[in-house]
């Protein structure tokens, strides 16, 4: 039975969310997940709990502890009659076929790959031969229950999401929604899953080994028993915001929910108009009045963005904007594209701020120098060390919540899945964290006085309590990552980023 055409009756788990949508008639309920651990608790939970079906549609789904833990969840619901489909983007897949093959072999495992490369290895060859399709990926984020809950966001499958690992740490945000809203993902979901782009697994040739599933059990056993990860599997175990969910004692927020979402087809270049996320979410948000706030871990405005949003603040509308700090980005280049548009943006009275890095695994002496610096701070997480996290709030009315950068690959080249919550509480914490919270993490950019406007020179200010200390140059980085980041700032490469 195709779990997407059938009509689930609801699961036992989900009555008392059935009560509260009877309650709240035609609004949708939704619940921020914050702190990363709680983020993965909630979805091996909601995994354990489904009793009829399970559509995941991912951007990047690891192959470590958090991943072989969720393929092994995904492996027991199967067993248990569910019927589960994943849809991944095949861009990050590298070492997962004898896994993924191996799934597909379950009578009720259905998978399938987006935009797929033809040649399984060696990879990089299919971008010599079709780098123009394989350019633009799927970067969407959906974890569909029983077609009654939706978990989605920013996040994407990998310890790195979830801090499940003492390398880099994401700081991320996606929410657990229920109500009308979940409808709208499931026909999303429905037009991804059976579109041309999406290629079952075993139409493609592989020349590895599916892995038996015996294995990717005793795999998850060992992941679990772990002592390096015992630490984290402590503390999903005694997650309160698990257990305030299975006792149903967390409140939802009721509100308007608008789903926005590319079209499929923008893979293949086709997508027009209201097909493009971007089009749709500029329909539902509207013209800015007072306030905007913005957190964006890829801020690429490009010179339409920048006089957009220039404009804006002309009218009078308050911009706030937080990204990464060239210490803390993932991704270096896509920062060089950020990088020359400051100053114009600082300019037109627009705050900026960028995340520092909080890096565990840093030497003993940046170590000591970081504990000094960052004594009695406010943390966003207990050690993020990049933003992923994608959201907005506009005029204390509305928030985005989801998978779009605020860059043109999101724009133009990507598929992507996001949110229009009409929530003012929601709102007002986004607006109360860049008052409260954002200063005491994140470096505000300012420009130096000078004579001449056009000769000011940025500073990088860092606020410790009462004391505010000042850099001239990207702070935490190296003359030579500086030099390499001004360079990609000059060649013309911003519809790639």
């Amino acid at each position: 039975m195709n779990a997407a055409s059938s009509a689930p009756q609801p699961a036992a788990y989900a009555t008392p969310l059935q009560t509260l949508k009877r309650q709240h008639p035609g609004l949708s309920g939704v619940l921020p997940l914050v702190a990363a651990p709680d983020a993965f608790a909630t979805r091996v939970w909601l995994a354990r709990q489904a009793q009829h079906s399970l559509d995941l549609q991912y951007y990047i789904w690891r192959h470590d502890r958090t991943g072989t833990l969720l393929f092994e969840e995904l492996h027991a619901a199967a067993d248990r009659g569910v019927q589960v489909r994943l849809l991944l983007d095949d861009h990050n897949t590298a070492g997962l076929d004898a896994i993924l093959f191996g799934l597909q072999r379950h009578p009720n495992i259905q998978i399938k790959l987006f935009n797929p490369l033809k040649l399984r290895r060696p990879r990089w060859l299919n971008y010599l031969l079709e780098f123009r399709r394989l350019n633009r990926r799927m970067h969407n984020k959906a974890f569909i229950v029983d077609q009654q809950v939706l978990v989605s966001g920013g996040r994407n499958i990998g310890d790195e999401y979830f801090g499940a690992t003492d390398d880099r740490l994401f700081a991320d945000l996606d929410a657990v929604m229920v109500g009308p809203v979940v409808d709208h993902a499931v026909s999303q979901f429905e037009s991804y899953w059976q579109c041309s782009a999406a290629v079952p697994i075993n139409q493609l040739i592989t020349l590895t080994k599916p892995q038996q599933l015996s294995l990717l059990a005793q795999r998850a056993h060992e992941v679990s028993q772990d002592p390096k990860a015992q630490h984290y599997m402590q503390a999903l175990r005694d997650s309160n915001f698990v257990q305030q969910l299975i006792q149903h004692q967390l409140e939802f927020v009721w509100c308007d929910i608008k789903l926005v979402a590319d079209a499929p087809s923008k893979i293949m270049g086709r997508a027009r108009g209201r097909q493009l996320l971007s089009q749709q979410l500029q329909e539902v948000i509207g013209q800015p009045q007072q306030r905007v706030r913005l957190v964006s871990p890829y801020f690429v405005p490009t010179a339409t963005g920048v006089k957009l949003l220039t404009e804006m603040a002309a009218r009078g509308v308050h911009i706030s904007i937080l990204t990464n700090a060239l210490e803390a980005t993932d991704v270096a280049v896509v920062h060089s594209g950020y990088a020359k548009w400051r100053k114009p943006l600082l300019r037109a009275g627009i705050e900026l701020f960028e995340l520092q890095r909080i890096s565990p695994l840093a030497r003993k002496k940046e170590r000591q120098l970081r504990r000094q610096r960052l004594k009695g701070k406010e943390r966003l997480g207990s050690s993020a060390s990049s933003l992923h996290a994608k959201t907005f709030s506009v005029d204390q009315q509305r928030v985005f919540l989801g998978s779009f950068n605020f860059d043109p690959r999101s724009a133009q080249l990507n598929t992507e899945l996001g949110f229009v919550i009409h929530s003012e509480v929601l709102a007002k914490r986004i607006d109360d964290a860049f008052v409260e919270t954002v200063p005491n993490y994140a470096y505000r950019l300012v420009l130096e006085p000078h004579v001449h406007a056009q000769r000011a020179k940025l500073v990088w200010q860092e606020r410790l309590g009462s004391q505010i200390s000042q850099y001239h140059s990207e702070p935490g980085t190296s003359w030579w990552r500086r030099m390499g980041m001004k360079t990609l700032a000059l060649l013309p490469i911003d519809w790639l980023l």
